[in-house]
């Protein structure tokens, strides 16, 4: 009876693991007490038996009255045991921004990967649940409505110079910086800052900035630039400013604000002019100037002349170069090259990337199939990239084994083109950002 039952779960155990598919889940991120203006994280996981092939390829998707982007982060890695199976993961952050006070539904997603099945590789689609969340605007928002919502905002300002001690015609540039966290840059508001009377004011256009560090959290930025100058002297006022936003971590309207600030302005002081002292001119003889007049009126003549023969010569000579270089630039030995300096100082990602758009440019639809025709040395090397690119793999990359398989084995012609797009479309020597 004993062994009856080892034989039934040795056969039951291969049954389950063959049985193990790639799943997918969703979540909302402090999904209690959302108000219109904040940005709501929605966490997608993606689930694999055993390791990834290829990173998931999030797409983009819309929500009616949102804002939905796809923050350029740093995947997380994740593993699970379900049923006895292990499963390597990999989760990214959608950020919904609602516009006004509602319920939001993500929808459902597809999601294209590829993954390992008894050690070959494998395309998969999974497709990620829905998941909803409500906003509701607050009492203590003013009419209700939210402009902007965040946490730890901070505003300030400074000037290139000291805006006491200013004559006319000079010009001060005022920057104002507005830091907040757990919100994106592309949707701060920007500052009102009014008008001086009396001074002229000339705005350059702001700057916006994700992922800026401060201590181990990242936050964004907004930062806006205005020159102000005098025609005229006297005391003018640049007034004071208010940024009103919603506290997110306290739940409560605020308005953080920046002083007015005076500026004045001197008369330009005029200062007294000195006759110059001038040295008494050498006087040189009529035959040097004539002989200078001479070579002018030639050098001019023959200029004229070379113009006239060859209007389009220089033209074309820099036509010449410049499709020389360009052609020097889209050849296979340069690009091969710049691969392989790739593969000998990039990161694994870059390397990755750049192997990507290298089989691609020989004719092949993915990096899999490229590395699948080389040498066992070039498959080993690549399918150990992707380990350590999308799985937990300790064992190191060999550059110079990989960088020497690299080489010009002529384009495939075989191969019938996928209606899918590139899993990795990027240039080469470009950061894949998971």
């Amino acid at each position: 009876m004993r062994k009856v039952m080892l034989v039934a779960l040795s056969l039951i155990a291969p049954a389950a693991a063959w049985s193990a598919e790639p799943f997918a889940r969703a979540s909302v991120e402090n999904e209690k007490g959302i108000v219109p203006g904040q940005q709501v994280r929605v966490d997608v996981d993606i689930f694999v038996p055993d390791f990834f092939t290829s990173p998931p390829q999030f797409p983009p998707f819309d929500v009616p009255n949102a804002l939905v982007t796809l923050p350029e982060e740093r995947a997380d890695n994740l593993t699970q045991t379900v049923d006895g199976v292990s499963y390597s993961g990999i989760r990214r952050a959608y950020a919904v921004v609602p516009q006004v006070a509602g319920t939001f539904v993500i929808p459902e997603i597809d999601v294209e990967l590829g993954y390992a099945v008894d050690g070959k590789r494998t395309k998969a689609t999974v497709k990620v649940p829905s998941v909803s969340f409500t906003a509701t605007a607050p009492a203590s928002a003013t009419g209700g409505a939210i402009s902007f919502a965040a946490n730890d905002l901070a505003i300030e300002q400074s000037f290139d110079r000291e805006i006491h001690s200013l004559k006319v015609g000079d010009a001060v540039v005022r920057t104002i910086v507005v830091t907040a966290k757990d919100t994106q840059a592309m949707i701060m508001p920007p500052v009102a800052v009014g008008t001086a009377p009396g001074l002229h004011q000339y705005a350059k256009a702001p700057k916006i900035e994700d992922g800026i560090s401060i201590g181990r959290a990242t936050a964004s930025r907004r930062t806006e630039t205005y020159v102000y100058t005098a025609d005229k002297d006297g005391s003018f006022v640049i007034p004071a400013v208010a940024y009103p936003w919603f506290d997110v971590a306290h739940h409560e309207a605020k308005t953080s604000n920046l002083p007015s600030i005076r500026v004045t302005v001197a008369a330009a002081v005029s200062e007294t002019a000195i006759k110059p002292m001038l040295e008494k001119a050498k006087v040189e003889s009529p035959w040097v100037h004539r002989k200078i007049v001479a070579a002018c009126i030639l050098a001019a003549l023959a200029l004229l002349g070379l113009a006239w023969i060859g209007r389009e010569f220089p033209a074309a000579i820099i036509s010449k170069f410049r499709d020389a270089r360009m052609r020097r630039l889209a050849s296979r030995g340069h690009r091969l090259k710049m691969l392989q300096q790739t593969i000998r100082a990039g990161n694994e990602r870059e390397i990755y990337s750049g192997l990507h758009v290298w089989s691609r440019s020989l004719g092949y639809r993915t990096l899999d199939e490229w590395a699948c025709d080389g040498s066992d040395d070039l498959r080993r090397q690549v399918e150990l990239l992707s380990r350590r690119l999308f799985h937990s793999s300790q064992q190191e990359l060999d550059r110079n084994k990989l960088t020497a398989e690299v080489d010009f084995r002529p384009p495939v012609i075989s191969h019938t083109s996928s209606a899918l797009p590139p899993l990795n479309p990027t240039a080469a020597g470009s950061v894949i950002e998971l």
